[in-house]
């Protein structure tokens, strides 16, 4: 017997809720305030079944293009093949959370600025390209009042 391919096969996991997150939904789900341009994950939330996209968005990153009362539509290019095409979804708001994707790369924007002001403030220049983490420097560890254990001889004699 062939094995079914149908709307939801294979979420089993992917869209059961977190342990001790189950139940009603965070009413701060619902008061979110989304915008034309925001970035989103769509997060498939399993205990609504209305507004769900397809399984393959699930964990995707996209941009909201449209707003509705209890909706919004996001772009997302997914990959078909040798290229990716841009599709457009529209979910529910209880399915998408705004992504954190850009917070880092806003704050190293804000902290270059500073640094930048700074080394023109003191006429220096400054490096702010980022730099791999470098491996530890070598160091000795003392190690002091440290004894040696040896296991006790085992006696046969009772």
């Amino acid at each position: 017997m062939g094995a079914s391919r149908g709307l939801r096969s294979g979420t089993r996991y992917a869209f059961s809720r977190d342990f001790r997150k189950k139940g009603s939904i965070n009413l701060s789900t619902y008061l979110q305030q989304y915008k034309v341009g925001d970035i989103v994950d769509i997060k498939v939330n399993g205990a609504v079944q209305k507004g769900m996209p397809y399984k393959v968005y699930h964990g995707k990153t996209g941009v909201i293009y449209n707003v509705a009362k209890s909706a919004v539509g996001v772009i997302i290019y997914k990959k078909v093949g040798n290229r990716y095409l841009e599709k457009r979804v529209n979910v529910r708001v209880e399915h998408i959370s705004r992504s954190r994707s850009r917070e880092e790369f806003l704050t190293r924007v804000k902290d270059n600025a500073q640094k930048r002001r700074e080394a023109k403030e003191k006429g220096e220049s400054v490096q702010l390209k980022r730099q791999p983490v470098m491996p530890r420097a070598a160091h000795e560890i003392k190690m002091a009042g440290v004894e040696s254990l040896a296991p006790v001889a085992y006696d046969t004699q009772i």
